[in-house]
C-alpha cells in the first residue's frame, strides 16, 4: 500500500511517499481502507517542530478491511471514521475502536473527516467556554477545519455577538457565510472590538497575547490549538479572566460518555443542516506536500483533505 512519511524534520517538501505492507489490526483495533484523511494544523507542524521523526496520524475514514482480536460492535464491510494515532497518511490504517464511529448514510467519507474530530474539537471548546446566553465570543483561526465549525456552533447556540478573526481579508466572505457578525485580521488586534466575554483560541503562539488582552472582565479563553505561548499572569488578574486548554484525546480516554454524547450530536446537526463541514480542497495522498502547504500557509477555507 502507499503511505506518506519523512525522515528528516523540515517543511512539506520532507515528504514522501513509499510502499509498504498492509498493517495488520490489534486486539481493539480495526483495520480501514482509508478513502479519507483529513489534514490538520498540529500534524503539519510536527514535521518542524517534533525532535524526531513521528507517524503521521489524524482524521481517518474509510470501510473497515478488517478486525482485530476481541472486536465486537463493528464488522467488515461497514463505513466508519474516527482519529488514528499511528500511521494515518497511507492506504490502509488502524483505528482503535474507541476512537471509531460509523458514518451515517448520506454521509460522505470527506464529509465524515470534515466533521467529526474538528467537529469534536469545536464542540469542547465551546463547553470548556462555559458561554452564556447573550455573550460575545471571538474565534481565531475560523476560515479553518476546527473554527469553521465552533463559529457555527456560536451562532447555532446562545452566544450574542459572533466575530471571526483571520489570517487574510480574503477570508472575510467564507466567515461570514458561516454567520459571523463581523470580521477581523490578525494583524491589527488595535481593530478587534474587544471586549469579549469568550475567545476561542485555535492559533496560540503570538496571537495568545492580543487573544488574552481582548477579554473582558472575567472573560474565559480556551486554547486548543497546537501553537503554544505565554500568558502573563497580569493581564488575567487585571481582568479576572481566566484561561483553559482543551485537548480531544483527554477527553476520549477520560470521558467516553461524553465524548461518545458529542459525537451523536455532531452526526444529528449534520443530518438537520445545521452543521455544515466546510472542505477547501481534496487532494490525491501521493501529493501529501501539497495540502501541508495549503495548511501550513494558512490558505486554506475549511478542511483539506487526502484521497488515496
Amino acid at each position: 500500500m502507499l503511505r506518506i512519511r519523512y525522515d528528516v524534520p523540515g517543511g512539506p517538501e520532507v515528504l514522501f511517499a513509499e510502499e509498504v505492507p498492509v498493517p495488520v489490526p490489534g486486539a481493539g483495533e480495526l483495520l480501514v481502507r482509508a478513502e479519507a484523511i483529513g489534514v490538520t494544523l498540529p500534524v503539519v507542524r510536527k514535521l518542524r517542530e517534533a525532535a524526531e521523526p513521528v507517524a503521521l496520524g489524524g482524521e481517518v475514514a474509510g470501510t473497515v478491511a478488517a478486525l482485530g482480536e476481541g472486536v465486537t460492535g463493528f464488522a467488515v464491510g461497514e463505513r466508519v471514521t474516527g482519529l488514528c494515532f499511528g500511521h494515518g497518511y497511507a492506504e490502509y490504517a488502524v483505528l482503535h475502536t474507541a476512537m471509531a464511529s460509523r458514518v451515517p448514510a448520506g454521509a460522505t467519507p470527506v464529509d465524515a473527516v470534515a466533521l467529526v474530530r474538528s467537529g469534536l474539537v469545536a464542540r469542547g471548546a465551546w463547553e470548556a467556554g462555559r458561554i452564556r446566553p447573550g455573550e460575545s465570543v471571538l474565534v481565531t483561526a475560523a476560515a479553518g477545519g476546527v473554527g469553521s465549525l465552533a463559529l457555527q456552533l456560536a451562532r447555532a447556540g446562545t452566544a450574542g455577538r459572533v466575530v471571526a478573526a483571520v489570517s487574510r481579508p480574503d477570508k472575510a466572505e467564507f466567515v461570514r457565510g458561516l454567520g459571523a457578525d463581523e470580521v477581523v485580521l490578525y494583524e491589527d488586534p488595535a481593530s478587534w472590538g474587544a471586549p469579549y466575554d469568550v475567545v476561542l483560541d485555535g492559533v496560540g503562539g503570538a496571537l495568545l497575547g492580543p487573544a488574552v488582552r481582548a477579554l473582558a472582565t472575567e472573560g474565559r479563553l480556551v486554547a486548543y490549538g497546537s501553537g503554544g505561548g505565554t500568558v502573563e499572569a497580569y493581564e488575567l488578574l487585571v481582568r479576572g479572566a481566566s484561561v483553559t486548554g482543551f485537548q480531544i484525546r483527554a477527553v476520549a480516554q477520560g470521558r467516553p460518555a461524553t465524548y461518545e454524547g458529542w459525537r451523536r450530536a455532531l452526526w444529528e446537526a449534520y443530518a438537520d443542516g445545521s452543521l455544515r463541514p466546510a472542505v477547501h480542497e481534496e487532494i490525491p495522498l501521493a501529493e501529501a506536500a501539497r495540502a501541508h502547504r495549503v495548511v501550513e500557509e494558512r490558505r486554506n477555507l475549511g478542511k483539506v483533505v487526502l484521497v488515496p
